[in-house]
């Protein structure tokens, strides 16, 4: 059988690093599975676009695989969560009795054939009432350790991301209540000397309360209430990579990503939370002296990957992943820079599931 793989330019024109990345993948796939290897160049006007890079047959399918890894839907009915009859989010049943046991804040509207998880009368009328009331039950499930990873980072909850918060909320508490969390994520790009594009990536610090020890993006954070996207872009690259304002002001907003999953620790009892998300995404090209360093512990260090490379880390099966919702991110930014041909099959499946969550 014969093991078909497809280039966007000819191998001479890659780099020495990612020729061994190349012929490392084509050599190992050929004798894992035992075929007979065959090559052949992809005829395309743009051939001499140094943005292009090779890919094989199973990459949109890696790609996918990353991409569903961030959207399981939810094994249990989901009721909403709603707020002067306005949907906010989603929970479980389970979930919204547990609120609703702790405290009068909470309660459950059993007035049609869909229950929904609302705030009380008892809550308040005004942001900062309902912030205070909705903060002290979370504190309480806190302190008992059922809400874990505490940030003391409050998240705005409203009906889209530019319309006025009802109310603010713990971020490790958002996904107990379902309410679309944002968040912004920095391709940090450099080219090499040769022009090749380089991505730098991170390690996670060992002590972090999810995905410890994971790759990360150089640079990520959640959009925390009272600041700019723009301002959180730039306050992250300081305090996660010492970028000074000066070069994070240069970066590119690309667009963003959506994702929703049903999961947590509980999640098998039927107590789980929703995940709902939407990255925004920026890239920023870096000057090649530049060195990134650990500024807030968030990380314990830093090192560039080719775009190969990071390809590479995409298959199931690949040892050191990248945390699972940065790759929606690269896989958007491979797209858009050109490195994976709108030809290729699956191209449009692949580009449809980066925004499998609510985008508003």
């Amino acid at each position: 059988m014969t093991m078909m793989y497809t280039l966007l330019r000819p191998v001479s024109s890659f780099s020495v690093s990612s020729n061994r990345v190349l012929h490392r993948q084509l050599l190992s796939s050929s004798s894992k599975h035992h075929h007979r290897l065959s090559v052949r160049m992809m005829q395309s006007s743009n051939h001499n676009n140094n943005n292009n890079i090779w890919y094989n047959e199973s990459l949109m399918e890696h790609m996918l695989y990353r991409i569903k890894a961030c959207n399981s839907p939810a094994n249990v009915q989901l009721i909403d969560f709603t707020v002067n009859g306005q949907i906010l989010g989603k929970c479980t049943t389970k979930v919204a009795q547990r609120l609703c046991s702790a405290g009068s804040t909470f309660e459950l509207a059993t007035g049609t054939n869909h229950p929904t998880l609302t705030l009380s009368n008892s809550a308040g009328t005004t942001v900062e009432q309902r912030t205070k009331s909705v903060s002290k039950v979370m504190e309480s499930l806190a302190e008992s350790g059922y809400i874990t990873g505490w940030r003391d980072e409050f998240y705005p909850v409203s009906t889209s991301f530019n319309a006025q918060p009802l109310f603010l909320v713990e971020r490790a508490a958002a996904p107990l209540l379902g309410v679309i969390e944002y968040g912004v994520h920095i391709n940090g790009l450099v080219k090499n000397d040769d022009g090749e594009t380089m991505m730098w990536m991170a390690r996670r610090s060992s002590t972090k309360s999810a995905f410890p020890s994971y790759l990360d993006h150089i640079v990520a954070g959640g959009q925390s209430a009272g600041i700019s996207l723009m301002d959180n872009v730039i306050k992250e690259c300081m305090e996660e990579a010492g970028i000074p304002p000066e070069m994070a002001a240069h970066v590119q907003p690309a667009g963003a990503i959506s994702y929703e999953n049903y999961g947590g620790k509980r999640s098998s009892e039927g107590e789980g939370v929703v995940n709902r998300v939407v990255l925004f995404c920026f890239d920023l090209e870096l000057p090649n002296s530049f060195v990134p360093r650990v500024v807030d512990g968030e990380v314990e260090s830093f090192f560039k990957w080719s775009l190969e490379e990071v390809a590479l880390s995409m298959n199931p099966e690949y040892h050191d992943p990248i945390k699972p919702n940065c790759y929606l991110v690269i896989i958007d930014y491979l797209l858009r820079s050109g490195a994976i041909s709108p030809d290729t099959p699956k191209y449009l499946e692949v580009l449809r599931s980066l925004r499998s969550g609510s985008c508003c």
